[in-house]
């Protein structure tokens, strides 16, 4: 397989593992029926304020193989800085990442080899955060497509590569183009693990269907309803067909027969062996009259594949979004180039089931979250979303874009009515480690516990609340973390006593160990020191 080679290169292929875990800073929960408030809403849907690429690895506790969509819409690196993401990634913040990371080397780097440093450690979290059954798409354009096309295929692998979609994101030409009127951009498409990957997702309702197939089924496949009574067959009459006068039990209890209008015994269409096999077909209906009987038809190919094209009729353009964004905040120029949530909301509909976790590391204006609020409101859906924003406008505009989607936005005959929902904003805390890879003690033991249990199993914690250190059990194996803040703890006999999970197998963290080898090796035993500071009991 070609894989790609850049100056800095080799200082960012394994960076992601160097990342500082840090702590997430819980500032305001938020719902759209009371507004701000201190307390979090536990509603799954986090706002984060910090570099992503920390951020992301903030993450990894609670979400590792867990998000199965993530959509992210990064710099297009070209060479444009008068807009608010520095599209050639000079952002103080980059370019001090880089001067760190990449060292010396950096002062040789092209705009295209610093694009590539800050990406490839970005991807290769969100690798680990996508679910062996997700997918990740990523918008880009010409500036930086083969490259990016080259390190995915090395990340995800060129066998879960899905597709390259284009997106007509303008509806005019550009009378000023220098050479081409551009008017699409890219999408690149990849699952985690193709194996895994439900393929049927990736189809869209026909379109086309005659109007008649006016009724979608829970997995979205178009039907229509049909009477089981037979009618005007000539030989619709209990007397021409006795095998096909039954009784049908209705929703309440009730017998159903096959009466005509006039009263007089009808028949049905199927019969008796027939209607139990096909139950699952049947649906009710009650009026003045009684109930009757129906049969769902369904559209032989009421679905059709995904295409590649994707018409900005179909999921929006740029002049779209940006109506959008004038609507939500009355100014058209709050964000240079958001996406159209008509254009998430179609990968949504890709990739995503009801309760599906959805993660946007490059949130700009939030556009992903109302793509989300919107399509929970069309499906009742309980998708959870979760938005990373470095720049300082998370609050101002990315938070208060997502607070007018659940509350409402617009006026007159333009007024769009909310979604409602919730979600809680959060900035980056302390590091969970210090400069000399202790632990850093300030950030509270319940963050601590949370970490040493991910490092250990790499599942996402819960506190026990069972007995005095316990961690947890997986796999037949018990965790217990021996800790005090101001003193030291000694694994010996004593602190056996405290043990009170069985297991196969026994991980235990403290300060010291007294315990003898063979003793430990007989029970099975795994001391680890915690890493901090002695020096100062």
């Amino acid at each position: 397989m070609p894989t790609l080679n850049w100056i800095g290169k080799e200082k960012v292929v394994s960076h992601h593992q160097d990342v500082p875990y840090r702590v997430l800073e819980h500032k305001y929960g938020f719902t759209a029926d009371n507004g701000e408030q201190t307390e979090p809403t536990n509603s799954g849907n986090k706002i984060i304020n910090g570099d992503n690429l920390e951020a992301l690895k903030s993450l990894l506790p609670e979400y590792e193989g867990k998000v199965k969509c993530i959509y992210i819409d990064p710099p297009y690196n070209t060479g444009n800085e008068n807009w608010v993401y520095n599209d050639n990634v000079n952002h103080p913040k980059i370019k001090k990442w880089l001067g760190e990371v990449v060292g010396k080397d950096g002062e040789d780097l092209t705009r295209h080899d610093k694009w590539l440093c800050m990406m490839y450690p970005r991807l290769k979290l969100l690798h680990k955060l996508l679910a062996d059954d997700g997918a990740i798409f990523i918008s880009i354009d010409d500036n930086e497509q083969a490259n990016l096309k080259l390190i995915c295929d090395e990340i995800f692998g060129v066998r879960n590569f899905l597709s390259n979609i284009v997106w007509e994101r303008s509806d005019s030409p550009r009378m000023d183009a220098q050479f081409y009127s551009t008017k699409h951009e890219y999408i690149l498409n990849y699952s985690k693990n193709i194996a895994v990957f439900n393929i049927s997702r990736l189809k869209l309702d026909n379109e086309n269907l005659p109007k008649h197939y006016n009724k979608r089924s829970s997995d979205g496949k178009a039907y229509y309803l049909k009477s089981l009574r037979a009618m005007g067959s000539g030989d619709d009459t209990r007397e021409a067909r006795p095998t096909m006068f039954y009784s049908i039990k209705a929703p309440n209890g009730e017998d159903v027969y096959p009466l005509k209008q006039d009263g007089s015994e009808g028949r049905w269409r199927w019969k008796k062996d027939t209607y139990e096999k096909q139950k699952d077909r049947i649906e009710f209906i009650k009026s003045n009259n009684g109930w009757s009987v129906y049969t769902r038809i369904f559209a032989e190919n009421s679905e059709r594949p995904a295409e590649t094209l994707w018409n900005h009729t179909d999921v929006g353009s740029n002049r779209t979004s940006k109506k959008t964004i004038k609507e939500i905040f009355s100014n058209s120029s709050t964000f240079d180039f958001p996406k159209p949530f008509q254009l998430i909301k179609r990968m949504l509909e890709l990739s995503t089931e009801k309760d599906s976790i959805i993660l946007d590391s490059f949130a700009g204006s939030g556009t992903t979250a109302h793509a989300v609020l919107n399509l929970n409101e069309q499906d009742n859906g309980n998708r959870k979303f979760i938005l990373v924003e470095m720049e300082d406008y998370a609050n101002d505009i990315t938070a208060e874009r997502v607070k007018r989607v659940t509350k409402g936005y617009g006026t007159g005959a333009k007024a769009v009515a909310g979604t409602g929902g919730a979600f809680d904003f959060y900035e980056l805390g302390l590091p969970l480690f210090d400069e000399n890879l202790n632990l850093n003690e300030k950030v509270g033991l319940a963050k601590i516990r949370e970490y040493i249990w991910f490092s250990e199993t790499r599942t996402s914690f819960k506190e026990p609340n069972k007995e005095p250190y316990f961690l947890g059990k997986k796999d037949e194996s018990a965790y217990y973390f021996i800790y005090e803040k101001d003193r030291l703890t000694t694994l010996d006999f004593d602190a056996l006593e405290l043990i009170k999970t069985k297991g196969e197998q026994y991980v235990i963290y403290a300060d010291n160990c007294l315990l003898p080898k063979d003793f430990m090796a007989k029970k099975n035993i795994i001391f680890k020191k915690i890493p901090r500071d002695i020096t100062r009991f």
